[in-house]
């Protein structure tokens, strides 16, 4: 998909907000939501994503909104580190299929990395245990300040 097009109304993302499919829920206030990604690169992979957006990338989306979602973002990644004691955190954020895009609802990535642990590939690999998701989604929200 391109940068520019229609907002798809049944991506995953919407799904998930709109409590039709499941996740592994981190974290949500009146302006985001942080869940386990089902398809994590490393241990503690955690998405996060505006409430009440129809943004499909960043440059989509209004100021306001990326205010509130970037602390957000700095709130689950500090719970993330305190969970998990990982030696690093990648803190992606992909626009359009060419970048590696493959949901097209605004979100971040927190991606936990420790030395000499390989980093799996985005969006491949199986799916994650649900069971391992919700304790470890557990595990981090403990963590949330």
């Amino acid at each position: 998909m391109s940068l520019d097009g229609a907002y798809d109304e049944g991506n995953i993302f919407a799904k998930i907000l709109r409590g039709e499919m499941p996740a592994a829920r981190v974290f949500e206030d009146d302006h985001v939501l942080a869940f386990m990604d089902v398809f994590p690169q490393s241990k503690g992979h955690t998405l996060v994503i505006p409430k009440h957006s129809r943004a499909r990338n960043l440059m989509d989306e209004e100021p306001v909104v990326l205010e509130k979602l970037i602390l957000g973002v700095q709130r689950v990644t500090r719970a993330v580190r305190a969970a998990l004691n990982p030696d690093g955190i990648v803190v992606t954020q992909f626009n359009g299929a060419p970048a590696g895009q493959t949901i097209f609802h605004l979100h971040f990535h927190i991606i936990p990395r420790w030395e000499g642990v390989a980093l799996g590939r985005h969006a491949g690999g199986g799916m994650a245990d649900m069971d391992e998701l919700k304790a470890l989604a557990h595990q981090i929200a403990e963590k949330i300040s």
